[in-house]
Order: structure tokens, then sequence, then C-alpha cells
């Protein structure tokens, strides 16, 4: 099975992966850590989609989707830190003062897992990240070691696939997830300027 990743701007692929069966419903959209909780409280059933869309239409979109055969079967949030609720976040530490991305929530649709999705979606969203820019990105995976996870549970991601990815341990959080400890992994996503040594020149004769 081949997984293309792109970036969100299609609006009808995002509902197929995060939204309710009911229009009406209340669900997360993903937008509980992107906007303030005021805001995330005040748009209710259909206004959720609403707002949505309105992000798919943006620049950069609001994250990316992955694609199997034309079908969309997951969905990974990505954005800078400093526009989603963890850069207030007090369980979630800074490291530094990067201006960092950070990819949140993982999502694969039932009858699509254990087949890789997750992590051409965390692959996905770095190339999203480097293409708009970051400099590094970081998740706040669960630590679960071998134990299982609630899949309802499960978004942030799961250490072990980030590493897989090429993410390290940045810092440890004080957040806690259906009893699991959240850790901050990081991706550098650009190189530091190489300087050359100084060439000798010989003296003009």
């Amino acid at each position: 099975m081949t997984i293309e990743v792109r970036p969100a701007s299609d609006f009808e692929d995002v509902r197929a992966v995060l939204g309710p069966k009911s229009p009406t419903a209340n669900v997360c959209w993903c937008l509980s850590y992107r906007v303030p909780s005021k805001l995330n409280n005040e748009l209710r059933g259909p206004a959720r989609g609403e707002y949505v869309a309105g992000l798919c239409q943006a620049d950069p979109p609001p994250g990316v989707l992955a694609y199997d055969g034309g079908e969309p079967v997951g969905w990974a949030a990505v954005a800078p830190r400093a526009q989603t609720s963890f850069a207030r976040n007090r369980k979630i530490p800074h490291v530094d003062d990067l201006p960092v991305w950070c990819v949140w929530c993982i999502r694969v649709r039932p009858g699509h897992r254990k087949q890789g999705v997750s992590h051409a979606l965390i692959a996905g969203a770095v190339d999203f990240a480097r293409a708009h820019g970051a400099p590094a990105i970081e998740a706040y995976p669960l630590d679960n070691g071998d134990a299982r996870v609630d899949l309802t549970m499960a978004y942030p991601g799961l250490r072990k696939n980030f590493e897989r990815a090429g993410f390290t341990h940045a810092a440890d959080t004080t957040s806690v997830l259906s009893g699991h400890p959240r850790v901050l992994m990081r991706l550098p996503l650009l190189q530091p300027l190489q300087t050359s040594s100084p060439r000798a020149t010989a003296p003009r004769t």
C-alpha cells in the first residue's frame, strides 16, 4: 500500500476524517488546541465544521491528510506552536525561544490502522513544516513503553513512532493522558550554516 500525504486544503476530505456522522453533533474537529478556549466553547455543532472549512482555505492549511488510492484515511494537525494553546500550556515546557511548529493530533480512520498511515502522517507533517520555514518541529506524544493505549486517547501519537521518524526526547512534561506521561520530542529542520575555514594565500611577488 502506498500512502500519499498532502496539505489539508480540501475541506470535504478533512470532513471525511474528522467530521461527525450528524452535522449537528458536537465533535472536536481538532480545534481544542488550535483556538482559544472561549472560542472553542462558543463554536457549537455546524459552526465547528464551518470554522475548519475556513482554515482549509488559508495559507498554510491546518495540517496534512493521508490518502490511500485517493481516499482520505488519516489526518495530522500541524501549525506554529505560537498559534496554538501549547504556546501557553504550563504542563508542556518551552525548550528555547525558537519559533517551532508542532504536530499534536494524529488520526487514522477505522479500517486503515496498523498499515503505516500514522508513520506517513508524521513524515508528511515534518515535510509540511519544513516547507513553510519551520526551524524545528515538536510533538507531545505518550511515553507508554509497551503498554497498550486506548485508541481514543492515542491522538498525540506514541513516543516510539516519533523516534522512528528521527525525533529525539527534548524535555519531560507534567502532562498525563490516559495514565501515560507525555514527553516533548523535537526534530531540527534547519541545518546550521557551515562556515568555511579561511584560505591561506601566497604573498604576491
